[in-house]
């Protein structure tokens, strides 16, 4: 449903995509990921023919960005991270007016409306005005408007941003729903490494506008092994300069009140060496934990953990 190749993008001296490849199958939750300033902004803004790239080819649902972008606007749906809503209109008047821009007739827009009023769970709301909608419900209408149209794809750019947990895990569901019962597949930008990790079939990394990483979360968690946490007392330096010069250990992090992360192929084959290396460094270990890596270790590893813009 979705196809990029080469796709590179810069903004005068800035290189917003460097060259980017990527194949989103039909029926998939895609997940983007990236710090601020990677360029999933610029990526989602091309697939959606908002902008155009320097070079290379993507193509939406078999239509191309570049020369067939009417086409590829008939099978899309889109929520962007801003709320583009009307206060004064109700929801009602939002569903109707998005209706008449698509150019569905007035019986079509209220018969969509009614279905999507049962997924969205926004029956009883859609005659109140926007501007007494809470930020879930927002979120919730804009995503009925972007399904109005019965679209193919949809691209979703943070869609939980400022919803609170409850909230978050109700648009989840809907996604998942969407997916699996009715087909559409959906393309998302997110900075939420669990919400990427629970609905996504495939995750890519992005940084620098670049693909780091590519695959289904789990193998992308299980590519960096296990992590040992290591709690005690002592000489913490001379603890992971020696396992840092282990060949069974992949790095090794020291954080505070003498905490050592140390990534390893087999935690359960590697924890003895691992105790065996630390001793006689003068680093007492207090207490020991094994852990898969979640994708947000492995986002981390990747991207690093200092502050930027």
């Amino acid at each position: 449903m979705i196809v990029i190749k080469d796709v590179k993008k810069r903004f005068g001296e800035t290189v917003a995509l460097a060259g980017i490849d990527l194949h989103v199958e039909r029926g998939e939750i895609f997940s983007l990921l990236g710090p601020n300033g990677a360029g999933k902004t610029t990526l989602l803004r091309i697939l959606t023919t908002l902008l155009r790239p320097d070079q290379g080819e993507a193509r939406v649902a078999g239509f191309s960005v570049i020369t067939e972008p009417d086409e590829v606007r008939r099978r899309i749906g889109v929520t962007f991270q801003e709320h583009a809503l009307d206060p004064n209109l109700t929801g009602r008047e939002v569903l109707l007016d998005s209706g008449a821009l698509h150019g569905l007739s007035r019986a079509r827009v209220l018969q969509r409306m009614d279905d999507l009023a049962a997924i969205i769970n926004m029956d009883e709301a859609l005659d109140r005005r926007v501007k007494t909608y809470s930020g879930g419900m927002k979120r919730r209408l804009e995503l009925a408007r972007a399904l109005l149209p019965e679209p193919e794809i949809l691209f979703l750019d943070e869609p939980t941003q400022g919803l609170d947990p409850q909230n978050r895990r109700a648009l989840w569901d809907h996604l998942e729903g969407l997916s699996r019962d009715v087909g559409i597949t959906i393309f998302l930008t997110t900075h939420y490494m669990e919400e990427a990790e629970h609905l996504s079939h495939r995750v890519a990394i992005m940084d620098h506008g670049r693909i780091l990483a590519l695959g289904q979360p789990k193998e992308l968690a299980a590519g960096i092994g296990d992590v040992i946490y290591l709690r005690g007392e002592g000489e913490g330096n001379a603890a992971a300069q020696a396992l840092s010069g282990a060949s069974f250990v992949r790095w090794v992090e020291q954080g505070d009140d003498g905490l050592l992360r140390v990534a390893v192929t087999d935690g359960g084959r590697d924890l003895v060496d691992t105790i065996t290396t630390v001793a006689g460094t003068g680093y007492e270990i207090r207490d020991v934990e094994i852990r898969r890596p979640s994708l947000d270790e492995v986002f981390l590893r990747l991207t690093g953990r200092g502050l930027r813009d």
